[in-house]
Protein backbone atom coordinates (compact mmCIF):
# COMPACT_ATOMS: atom_id res chain seq x y z
CA UNK A 1 0.00 0.00 0.00
CA UNK A 2 1.65 3.24 -1.18
CA UNK A 3 0.70 6.85 -0.55
CA UNK A 4 1.35 10.23 -2.16
CA UNK A 5 1.39 13.73 -0.69
CA UNK A 6 0.14 16.74 -2.64
CA UNK A 7 1.85 20.09 -1.99
CA UNK A 8 -0.08 23.08 -3.37
CA UNK A 9 1.75 26.42 -3.59
CA UNK A 10 0.35 29.81 -4.60
CA UNK A 11 -3.07 30.87 -5.82
CA UNK A 12 -3.01 28.81 -8.99
CA UNK A 13 -1.55 25.75 -7.25
CA UNK A 14 -4.24 25.78 -4.57
CA UNK A 15 -7.10 26.35 -6.99
CA UNK A 16 -5.95 23.49 -9.23
CA UNK A 17 -5.27 21.34 -6.18
CA UNK A 18 -8.76 21.80 -4.81
CA UNK A 19 -10.30 20.94 -8.15
CA UNK A 20 -8.17 17.76 -8.01
CA UNK A 21 -9.47 16.83 -4.54
CA UNK A 22 -13.03 17.44 -5.65
CA UNK A 23 -12.61 15.17 -8.68
CA UNK A 24 -10.93 12.45 -6.61
CA UNK A 25 -13.86 12.41 -4.19
CA UNK A 26 -16.36 12.30 -7.05
CA UNK A 27 -14.59 9.41 -8.72
CA UNK A 28 -14.30 7.34 -5.54
CA UNK A 29 -17.92 8.06 -4.61
CA UNK A 30 -18.92 6.70 -8.01
CA UNK A 31 -16.92 3.45 -7.82
CA UNK A 32 -16.97 2.96 -4.05
CA UNK A 33 -20.65 3.24 -3.21
CA UNK A 34 -20.36 1.06 -0.09
CA UNK A 35 -18.33 3.73 1.72
CA UNK A 36 -15.36 1.47 2.42
CA UNK A 37 -11.92 2.89 3.13
CA UNK A 38 -9.88 0.94 0.61
CA UNK A 39 -6.35 0.99 -0.80
CA UNK A 40 -7.28 3.47 -3.54
CA UNK A 41 -8.56 6.01 -1.00
CA UNK A 42 -5.53 5.42 1.19
CA UNK A 43 -3.29 6.72 -1.60
CA UNK A 44 -4.43 10.30 -0.99
CA UNK A 45 -6.54 10.25 2.19
CA UNK A 46 -6.31 9.27 5.84
CA UNK A 47 -9.39 7.83 7.52
CA UNK A 48 -9.71 9.52 10.91
CA UNK A 49 -12.10 8.66 13.72
CA UNK A 50 -12.69 12.17 15.04
CA UNK A 51 -14.39 10.97 18.22
CA UNK A 52 -11.33 9.01 19.32
CA UNK A 53 -8.69 11.02 17.51
CA UNK A 54 -7.39 7.79 16.00
CA UNK A 55 -6.48 6.78 12.47
CA UNK A 56 -8.47 3.92 11.01
CA UNK A 57 -6.71 1.66 8.54
CA UNK A 58 -9.74 -0.12 7.16
CA UNK A 59 -13.47 -0.64 7.37
CA UNK A 60 -16.04 2.10 6.92
CA UNK A 61 -15.14 5.68 6.04
CA UNK A 62 -15.45 7.91 9.10
CA UNK A 63 -13.73 11.21 8.22
CA UNK A 64 -11.31 11.62 5.31
CA UNK A 65 -8.31 13.92 5.62
CA UNK A 66 -6.28 14.79 2.54
CA UNK A 67 -2.58 13.95 2.46
CA UNK A 68 -1.70 17.52 1.55
CA UNK A 69 0.12 20.70 2.53
CA UNK A 70 -1.34 23.99 1.25
CA UNK A 71 0.91 27.05 1.02
CA UNK A 72 0.08 30.58 -0.12
CA UNK A 73 1.37 33.98 0.93
CA UNK A 74 -2.09 35.51 0.54
CA UNK A 75 -5.08 34.43 2.59
CA UNK A 76 -7.75 34.66 -0.12
CA UNK A 77 -7.82 31.18 -1.65
CA UNK A 78 -6.95 29.36 1.58
CA UNK A 79 -9.69 31.28 3.37
CA UNK A 80 -12.18 30.14 0.73
CA UNK A 81 -11.03 26.56 1.20
CA UNK A 82 -11.66 26.68 4.96
CA UNK A 83 -15.16 28.00 4.31
CA UNK A 84 -15.98 25.94 1.22
CA UNK A 85 -17.32 22.46 0.49
CA UNK A 86 -13.89 20.83 0.92
CA UNK A 87 -13.12 22.33 4.34
CA UNK A 88 -13.52 19.02 6.18
CA UNK A 89 -10.63 17.51 4.18
CA UNK A 90 -8.04 19.83 5.73
CA UNK A 91 -7.07 20.86 9.22
CA UNK A 92 -5.92 24.43 9.83
CA UNK A 93 -2.36 23.23 10.50
CA UNK A 94 -2.10 21.96 6.92
CA UNK A 95 -2.56 25.51 5.61
CA UNK A 96 0.43 27.87 5.70
CA UNK A 97 -0.21 31.48 4.73
CA UNK A 98 0.80 35.11 5.07
CA UNK A 99 -1.16 38.27 4.27
CA UNK A 100 0.90 40.42 1.90
CA UNK A 101 1.74 38.07 -0.97
CA UNK A 102 5.00 37.92 -2.93
CA UNK A 103 4.34 40.91 -5.18
CA UNK A 104 4.76 38.80 -8.34
CA UNK A 105 8.46 38.63 -7.48
CA UNK A 106 10.28 35.29 -7.69
CA UNK A 107 13.04 36.44 -5.30
CA UNK A 108 10.55 37.49 -2.60
CA UNK A 109 8.83 34.10 -2.73
CA UNK A 110 12.02 32.07 -2.97
CA UNK A 111 14.42 33.89 -0.66
CA UNK A 112 12.29 36.01 1.67
CA UNK A 113 9.30 33.78 2.38
CA UNK A 114 11.29 30.61 1.82
CA UNK A 115 13.57 31.40 4.75
CA UNK A 116 10.71 32.65 6.95
CA UNK A 117 8.47 29.61 6.48
CA UNK A 118 11.07 26.91 5.92
CA UNK A 119 10.71 25.18 9.28
CA UNK A 120 6.91 25.37 9.26
CA UNK A 121 6.71 23.83 5.79
CA UNK A 122 9.18 21.09 6.66
CA UNK A 123 7.27 20.32 9.85
CA UNK A 124 3.94 19.92 8.04
CA UNK A 125 5.44 17.80 5.26
CA UNK A 126 7.10 15.54 7.85
CA UNK A 127 3.82 15.12 9.71
CA UNK A 128 2.08 14.18 6.48
CA UNK A 129 4.87 11.71 5.69
CA UNK A 130 4.63 10.12 9.14
CA UNK A 131 1.03 9.18 8.41
CA UNK A 132 2.12 7.20 5.34
CA UNK A 133 2.94 3.49 5.39
CA UNK A 134 4.99 3.75 2.20
CA UNK A 135 5.45 7.25 0.79
CA UNK A 136 5.75 6.88 -2.98
CA UNK A 137 5.94 10.43 -4.30
CA UNK A 138 5.21 14.12 -3.84
CA UNK A 139 2.96 15.99 -6.25
CA UNK A 140 3.82 19.68 -6.32
CA UNK A 141 1.31 21.99 -8.04
CA UNK A 142 2.27 25.61 -8.78
CA UNK A 143 2.38 28.30 -11.43
CA UNK A 144 5.49 29.69 -13.10
CA UNK A 145 4.38 33.31 -13.47
CA UNK A 146 3.43 34.41 -9.95
CA UNK A 147 5.86 35.27 -7.17
CA UNK A 148 4.64 32.68 -4.66
CA UNK A 149 4.03 29.90 -7.15
CA UNK A 150 7.35 30.28 -8.95
CA UNK A 151 9.56 31.46 -6.09
CA UNK A 152 8.26 29.70 -3.00
CA UNK A 153 7.08 26.77 -5.11
CA UNK A 154 10.60 25.98 -6.31
CA UNK A 155 11.96 26.61 -2.80
CA UNK A 156 9.58 23.94 -1.50
CA UNK A 157 10.70 21.63 -4.30
CA UNK A 158 14.31 21.89 -3.14
CA UNK A 159 13.18 21.32 0.46
CA UNK A 160 11.50 18.09 -0.59
CA UNK A 161 14.71 16.93 -2.24
CA UNK A 162 16.78 17.82 0.84
CA UNK A 163 14.43 16.20 3.37
CA UNK A 164 13.21 13.22 1.31
CA UNK A 165 15.88 12.55 -1.34
CA UNK A 166 14.60 9.03 -2.08
CA UNK A 167 11.00 10.09 -2.73
CA UNK A 168 10.00 10.94 -6.30
CA UNK A 169 9.01 14.57 -6.97
CA UNK A 170 6.42 15.10 -9.72
CA UNK A 171 5.73 18.76 -10.51
CA UNK A 172 2.78 20.24 -12.37
CA UNK A 173 3.80 23.70 -13.59
CA UNK A 174 1.34 26.12 -15.19
CA UNK A 175 3.13 28.48 -17.61
CA UNK A 176 1.84 32.01 -18.34
CA UNK A 177 0.55 33.18 -21.69
CA UNK A 178 2.48 35.61 -23.89
CA UNK A 179 -0.13 38.26 -23.08
CA UNK A 180 0.06 37.74 -19.30
CA UNK A 181 -0.81 40.93 -17.41
CA UNK A 182 1.95 40.28 -14.83
CA UNK A 183 4.96 42.10 -16.26
CA UNK A 184 7.45 40.02 -14.24
CA UNK A 185 6.04 36.63 -15.27
CA UNK A 186 8.72 35.94 -17.95
CA UNK A 187 11.50 36.55 -15.42
CA UNK A 188 9.75 34.47 -12.77
CA UNK A 189 9.33 31.63 -15.25
CA UNK A 190 12.99 31.63 -16.30
CA UNK A 191 14.23 31.65 -12.71
CA UNK A 192 11.78 28.92 -11.72
CA UNK A 193 12.75 26.82 -14.74
CA UNK A 194 16.33 26.60 -13.52
CA UNK A 195 15.14 25.20 -10.18
CA UNK A 196 12.87 22.67 -11.89
CA UNK A 197 15.69 21.30 -14.01
CA UNK A 198 17.84 20.80 -10.90
CA UNK A 199 15.37 19.44 -8.34
CA UNK A 200 12.35 17.82 -10.06
CA UNK A 201 12.21 14.18 -11.13
CA UNK A 202 9.34 14.77 -13.52
CA UNK A 203 7.71 17.99 -14.75
CA UNK A 204 4.27 18.16 -16.35
CA UNK A 205 4.26 21.56 -18.11
CA UNK A 206 0.86 23.11 -18.72
CA UNK A 207 0.53 26.04 -21.12
CA UNK A 208 -2.06 28.56 -19.96
CA UNK A 209 -2.88 29.66 -23.51
CA UNK A 210 -3.55 26.05 -24.49
CA UNK A 211 -6.00 25.78 -21.59
CA UNK A 212 -7.78 28.91 -22.78
CA UNK A 213 -8.02 27.48 -26.31
CA UNK A 214 -9.29 24.10 -25.11
CA UNK A 215 -11.96 25.65 -22.89
CA UNK A 216 -13.03 27.92 -25.76
CA UNK A 217 -13.40 24.96 -28.12
CA UNK A 218 -15.36 22.93 -25.57
CA UNK A 219 -17.69 25.83 -24.84
CA UNK A 220 -18.20 26.43 -28.56
CA UNK A 221 -19.04 22.75 -29.09
CA UNK A 222 -21.36 22.84 -26.10
CA UNK A 223 -23.23 25.90 -27.40
CA UNK A 224 -23.60 24.41 -30.87
CA UNK A 225 -24.64 21.00 -29.55
CA UNK A 226 -21.63 19.22 -31.07
CA UNK A 227 -20.05 17.76 -27.92
CA UNK A 228 -20.91 14.24 -29.00
CA UNK A 229 -20.53 11.15 -26.86
CA UNK A 230 -16.97 11.86 -25.67
CA UNK A 231 -17.77 14.95 -23.57
CA UNK A 232 -21.08 15.42 -21.79
CA UNK A 233 -22.29 18.92 -20.96
CA UNK A 234 -22.16 18.37 -17.17
CA UNK A 235 -19.00 16.24 -17.07
CA UNK A 236 -16.12 17.08 -14.74
CA UNK A 237 -13.92 18.28 -17.60
CA UNK A 238 -15.99 21.43 -18.05
CA UNK A 239 -18.06 21.59 -14.86
CA UNK A 240 -16.30 23.57 -12.14
CA UNK A 241 -19.01 23.55 -9.47
CA UNK A 242 -18.34 22.05 -6.05
CA UNK A 243 -14.62 22.74 -5.59
CA UNK A 244 -13.25 25.70 -3.69
CA UNK A 245 -16.59 27.50 -3.62
CA UNK A 246 -20.09 26.50 -4.69
CA UNK A 247 -20.36 29.10 -7.46
CA UNK A 248 -18.27 28.44 -10.56
CA UNK A 249 -15.49 30.96 -11.20
CA UNK A 250 -13.89 32.00 -14.53
CA UNK A 251 -10.75 29.88 -14.12
CA UNK A 252 -12.51 26.75 -12.85
CA UNK A 253 -12.90 25.20 -16.30
CA UNK A 254 -9.18 25.65 -16.98
CA UNK A 255 -8.26 24.32 -13.54
CA UNK A 256 -10.50 21.31 -14.19
CA UNK A 257 -8.44 20.31 -17.22
CA UNK A 258 -5.22 20.32 -15.19
CA UNK A 259 -6.93 18.48 -12.32
CA UNK A 260 -8.16 15.82 -14.75
CA UNK A 261 -4.61 15.45 -16.05
CA UNK A 262 -3.40 14.75 -12.51
CA UNK A 263 -6.29 12.42 -11.78
CA UNK A 264 -5.57 10.34 -14.86
CA UNK A 265 -1.86 9.88 -14.12
CA UNK A 266 -2.60 8.84 -10.53
CA UNK A 267 -5.09 6.10 -11.44
CA UNK A 268 -3.98 2.50 -11.14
Amino acid sequence: MTQSIVVQVGQCGNQVGCRFWDLVLREHAHVNQMGVYDEALSSFFRNVDQRRGAVSTGGRITALKARAVLVDMEEGVLGEILQGPLRSLFSSTQLISDVSGSGNNWAVGHHTYGLVYREQIVDQVRKAAEHCDCLQCFFLIHSMGGGTGSGLGTFVLKLLEDEFPEVCRIVTSVYPTAEDDVITSPYNSVLAMKELTEHADCVLPVDNQSLVDIVGKIQHMSNTGKLGCAIKKDCTIISGQGGVVKVEKPFDAMNNIVANLLLNITRY
